[in-house]
């Protein structure tokens, strides 16, 4: 069973900066990509940004310049570092992980969601 726990978000005002993190437990070989998405009221889950076990990096346009997505492979966690902050932004942070359970078997998994809140 793998588990990823996400910490952080909450309510910060726009222009503001917030982080939230994701640390994976459990028993598996590896994980490879790590990411974040979020889905805010009434839309579809999107895909915030994504980064490779080596450390490429990916982002939706809407956040780039102003996210940074990070991981620390020792700690098993992935990081999203949220500066200029938009209302828009204000959606369910969902951390996501590819996880090789064997040397055949890959398997996606999902956090709970963090809420993120950006509002005057």
């Amino acid at each position: 069973q793998v588990q990823l726990v996400e910490s952080g978000g909450g309510l910060v005002q726009p222009g503001g900066s917030l982080s939230v993190s994701c640390a994976a437990s459990g028993i598996f070989l590896r994980i490879n990509a790590m990411g974040w998405y979020r889905q805010a009221p009434g839309k579809e889950r999107e895909l915030v940004a994504t980064i490779t076990s080596g450390g490429s990096t990916n982002y939706a346009d809407s956040v780039k310049g102003r996210f940074t997505i990070s991981r620390d492979n020792a700690k098993k966690t992935v990081y999203l570092q949220m500066n200029s902050l938009k209302p828009e932004d204000t959606a369910v942070y969902y951390c996501n992980a590819e996880v090789s359970l064997s040397t055949v078997f890959v398997k996606g998994y999902w956090g709970q969601g963090t809420q993120v809140t950006v509002s005057s």
